[in-house]
Order: C-alpha cells, then structure tokens, then sequence
C-alpha cells in the first residue's frame, strides 16, 4: 500500500513518514517548503529519508490545486495523513492569508483527493486550540469549540467541520487528531521547547508570558507518532444508532480525538528541566500574555485510549533531555 503524508518536511510529518517506511510501507511526501520557519532544517528533516527506495518526495503545496490534481493521476493511495498546514497560533495574526490559503483552500483539496480514490481513512491534524478559552479541563472531545482565539484555530476547527462533510457525503472515514503542544528533537523553532533551548544553551534571556502563569499538556514526539499510528487502525464506520449532540462523534463515519500527554506541565518546571538537561541557569525575562494564547492545555485523552490502547510513556525530563541533547548536536554547540 502507498501511502500520502502531506507535510513530509515538517516536524510531525517527518517523523511520520520515517516510522512508516520503517515498518515497510510505501510513502509519497509532499511538502512546499516554505520559510515560515528555516528551509534548512526542514531540507535536513527530508535528508533522513534519502536512503530509503521506498519514499519519494515531491516539492508542492497542496494549495495548489493543479499540482494536486497531477498527484492523484500519478499514484494511488490507500491511506493519507494529512499533517501539512500553516501553523503558529501568533502568526495567523500577521499573516492571515496564509492560513486561508494552506489550512483551508489546501485541506478542501486533501479532501477531494481522498474523495476522488476512496481511500480507506483519511488522518488528519486539528489542535488543542480549538478548544480556545474554555475553562472546562480537562479539555474532552465533547466540549463544544465554538470559539476559537485565534485564526489559526478557526481554521482548524473548519478543517473538522469540512471533514465531517465529506465523511457524511460521501463516506470517506476521517479522524481528526487534536494535537496538544508536540515537542522532541528536529521540533518546531517556533515553538518553546526550542526557543527556551536555544536561548539557555547561548546565554540569551527567554521570554516569560504570563509572568510564567501558564501550563501546557507537553507531549513527547514518539508517544505522538505512536498514537498517529495506532488511530490509523481505527477506521471509523457509518452508524445507524443514535449518536447524541457531541462534536465529536457522528453517525457518519467521522471522529475527533484528543492525542496529549495528559499531564499538564507549568511553564515554570518546563524551563527548569531544561536547565537541568544543560546545566545552566535561564535568564528570565517576565511578560504579559501573547494575543490568541491560551493559560492552559489538558487533554482528556480517554476515547483514544479506548479506541486505539494509546497511553503517552514520556516524562517531561527524560524528553527534554532529548531536545538538549539534539539541538546540541544539530547546532554544534
């Protein structure tokens, strides 16, 4: 079986592809590569996969929608993870467009690929923040998530919506996967496991939102990919039973699941392992809250359990020490 992973260059979609073909399968990657963050090191990402017969990677977006097109007509697939998006909370402030153009003109496209050779499920990454100021925690797939913060989470919760859609039109099971603050070795530089490494390990003050007043549901890149995986397995079916008003279940063949660790970590105790896994002391410089942030991320993650067996193994420490150790070794310091 081939296999579609869109964003094959990025964090999640990298790791993704290089575990399938791992366990033998055989794996198309697109990706446009674009400079959101350094092309660099999403190129060094792909170069992990060069020795691999079975992959190949193709340079486009899936906005495009000519280039989408050739792509059907030139493979089938029988599963896709969908893992390609413009993401960053605070850039979709700046730059909305192209949260318009990748999260939504890009995923309508995924959808019409899946529709048009019936694949047999169609994974998918949505967020935690959907979930936006809800108070509720933990965060459960039927809390409703009607009002997103931020753009690039309305975009996130439309790509649910759209999938529902499709599932109810025309039967393609979809699984939407809300991610909840993945970090790990080759992560995002975007994001605060790297930028709170990277500033420690070069003696650079970090900046503190929230004067620190902040937790996260930090989740290990491999607890990730194991659930990925596993939720590939459980292909949602078409129901004739009732299935009550939750957002999260259907009696077409759709579902959304919660994929964290479970254990909300505060910002405070994820600087400190960090600066226990290099040995040096962070310089601290105290802020207000960023615009379209959230105080606090805690995934309930019981119906993915349910479904599927997932249950996250990393601890906050033992991960850090992996980003440390790696970004070390990356950058040469």
């Amino acid at each position: 079986m081939t296999i579609l992973v869109t964003g094959a260059g990025g964090f999640i979609g990298n790791e993704l592809s290089l575990q399938l073909l791992l366990l033998g399968y055989r794996v198309v990657g697109i990706d446009n590569l674009d400079d959101y963050y350094s092309v660099q090191l999403k190129q060094d990402r792909l170069a992990r996969l060069d020795g691999f017969q079975r992959f190949t990677f193709i340079h486009m977006g899936i906005e495009d929608r000519t280039a989408m097109t050739e792509l059907t007509e030139k493979h089938q697939f029988g599963l896709i993870y969908h893992m390609a998006a413009q993401a960053g909370v605070r850039y979709s402030i700046e730059n909305p467009a192209a949260y318009i153009d990748s999260n939504l003109v890009g995923f309508a496209n995924v959808l019409e690929l899946a529709r048009q050779q019936q694949v047999k499920h169609l994974i998918y990454a949505s967020s935690s923040s959907v979930y936006g100021e809800n108070e509720t925690q933990p965060f459960s797939e039927h809390h409703a998530v009607d009002h997103p913060v931020s753009l690039y989470a309305a975009t996130k919760k439309a790509n649910e919506v759209m999938a529902h859609s499709y599932s109810h039109l025309y039967g393609i099971p979809t699984t939407g996967l809300r991610f909840f603050t993945v970090y790990g070795p080759w992560g995002r530089p975007d994001m605060a496991p790297f930028l709170f490494s990277r500033a420690i390990l070069e003696g650079t003050p970090i900046k503190v939102f929230n004067y620190g007043n902040m937790e996260r549901d930090f989740t290990y890149i491999d607890d990730i990919i194991q659930g990925i995986l596993k939720a590939a397995d459980a292909i949602p079916e078409r129901s004739t039973k009732p299935t009550g008003n939750s957002p999260a279940t259907s009696d077409a063949p759709y579902q959304v699941f919660n994929i964290g660790n479970a254990k909300p970590v505060k910002l405070m105790d994820f600087i400190a392992a960090i600066e226990t896994a290099s040995g040096l002391f962070a310089e601290k410089i105290f802020m207000d809250i960023q615009p379209g942030d959230v105080p606090s991320t805690f995934a309930d993650v019981a119906m993915l359990q349910q479904k599927t067996g997932y249950f996250p193994v990393t601890d906050i420490q033992t991960g850090v020490n992996e980003v440390v150790k790696w970004y070390r070794n990356y950058y040469q310091i």
